[in-house]
């Protein structure tokens, strides 16, 4: 079974080297890499090109931001199962890929997704520990979803489901889940293993304005996708959930 992993990068040179690593490695080697560069500057296409392998198919032109470059990927991609990893994030080991290829060896699973963990950007230490759980109907009103870099699909449902939404901002990965989990009416399993190590620093974490435009544009997608929820019950589990992701986070720093 071919997967194709996309890679969005831009001025990533101090980073993509561990990203490339981390695919390069794994037992799964039914790979397609995709690497969609938006003209970068800083000597990520160098770095790139210098540990080019069959697998990688680079393309660097300039793009109207991260989901405009993973959505180039999504039309690019020739392998019937797609996912993501970002150039600042790496995979926790070298069988990462076989798990997601063992969930979709049943037929019915559409998409799968797992645990993810934060760390340092020196990656010596974890801070932050996102606990996923089978999905229900309803828990993105909740204030849940899954980690995003974990999610991996069959590629022929995008045709059904689409692309990134860039209408939205902050809260895009966000939507475009809830529209294939919520209403979407797919099979999804998860993986309880942690599979994906993201260095902190992401936008949406960044300011209080961010978090606050990220849910609302959450709540805009929650009522596109038909899912009733409550502002105050979403926010208060949205809280509850990130407060255990530290406390986890800051436990497994000390095991």
């Amino acid at each position: 079974m071919k997967i194709s992993v996309i890679t969005a990068t831009y001025n990533s040179a101090k980073t993509i080297l561990d990203t490339l690593d981390a695919v390069a490695i794994q037992t799964h080697t039914d790979i397609e890499h995709l690497v969609i560069d938006g003209a970068s500057k800083d000597g990520t296409i160098d770095i790139v090109r210098s540990h080019a392998n069959p697998q990688i198919r680079l393309i660097s032109e300039p793009d109207k931001g991260i989901y405009d470059a993973m959505n180039k990927g999504f039309a690019l991609a020739s392998g019937e199962v797609v996912g993501f990893l970002n150039s600042d994030d790496f995979y926790t080991d070298a069988r990462v890929l076989e798990k997601i290829v063992n969930a979709f060896q049943d037929p019915a699973v559409d998409a799968c997704y797992a645990d993810l963990v934060y760390v340092t950007p020196d990656k010596s230490r974890i801070v932050r520990y996102w606990k996923s759980k089978p999905f229900t109907k309803g828990d993105f009103a909740k204030g849940w979803c899954p980690a995003h870099p974990t999610f991996y699909l069959r590629k022929s449902l995008i045709e059904r489901l689409g692309v990134f939404d860039s209408s939205y901002k902050m809260g895009v990965d966000v939507e475009f889940m809830m529209r294939y989990l919520e209403s979407g009416n797919i099979r999804a399993v998860y993986i309880p293993h942690t599979l994906v190590r993201m260095r902190l620093g992401g936008a949406s974490n960044q300011k209080y304005k961010n978090i606050m435009l990220q849910n609302k544009e959450i709540f805009t997608a929650l009522r596109k996708n038909g899912v009733p929820f409550s502002r105050v019950w979403f926010a208060v589990n949205k809280v509850v959930n990130r407060l255990n992701q530290f406390v986890v986070g800051r436990i497994r720093c000390h095991q």
